[in-house]
């Protein structure tokens, strides 16, 4: 069954216009043109343009969608089960979220008292103490300044200090995930804006530089690190990892 442009603009939801660009740039091509110059698309399109919606909401770019849908060990199946494992491992952490709202609404209403380490799952010592091990693995003696920097610094912190650096890096990272969701550069100006508040909040902890700091955001994406920034979105790793490279080679030496 051949579907018209407008067809499958109803039945998808992309619009007639991003359709047309879609073959103009050569990311979907109509199975064929009728001689009157409609588009006209069957199964084998209609899946690729799922493909292409899967990939979109998983945050990657057109460029980077097309790149992969062009390869020539492409595989629908094979994509379409690491888009199910990514959206379950999504879905479980949602899950974990929406517990934790509810705890800590009962909390704040004093029906039921939250335990401290439910509000601070993901930043437990047991956890820091394995992210200081990865950083000295990584960067030797640089690393090994750098952890005991950190100590300093937050040795007589006050619970209202750690809540407020906490609010901080949750803020941080909501608000370039909502970059990530509309497909925004790492390079932006907002994206950028928000990497200069990422790079002030870690200064608290330590004092990067050009090097250190490009460092740190692979150490993002390499390590186990980037559970944290997972937990928005899978891919605010690579894409705070990118940013905070440009960021360093523009403003920092």
């Amino acid at each position: 069954m051949a579907y018209t442009v407008t067809k499958l603009a109803k039945i998808s939801g992309v619009s007639v216009r991003t359709l047309h660009w879609y073959d103009e740039v050569g990311l979907l091509k109509p199975a064929y043109y009728g001689s009157n110059g409609y588009r006209y698309y069957e199964e084998e399109q209609l899946l690729i343009l799922q493909q292409i919606l899967f990939f979109r909401e998983l945050g990657f770019e057109l460029k980077q969608i097309q790149r992969i849908l062009t390869r020539n060990d492409f595989d629908k199946i094979v994509a379409l089960s690491s888009h199910r494992q990514i959206l379950q491992k999504n879905l479980k952490r949602t899950q974990k979220l929406i517990k934790t709202i509810d705890q800590t609404i009962e909390h704040l209403r004093g029906t039921k008292k939250m335990k401290e380490q439910d509000m601070y799952a993901g930043f437990s010592k047991k956890q820091q103490a394995e992210y200081e091990k990865q950083i000295i693995e990584r960067f030797g003696e640089q690393g090994k300044f750098h952890v005991e920097e950190c100590r300093q610094n937050v040795k007589e912190w006050s619970q209202k200090e750690w809540n407020h650096s906490k609010k901080e890096f949750d803020e941080i990272c909501q608000e370039l995930t909502k970059l990530v969701k509309n497909h925004v550069e790492a390079g932006s100006k907002e994206a950028q804006s928000i990497v200069r508040r990422h790079y002030q909040w870690l200064k608290k902890f330590w004092t990067p530089n050009k090097e250190s700091y490009s460092g740190h955001g692979r150490f993002i994406v390499e390590s186990d690190l980037s559970k944290a920034y997972e937990a928005y979105h899978p891919q605010l790793p690579s894409f705070i990892a990118n940013a905070i490279q440009l960021f360093a080679e523009r403003e920092l030496v």
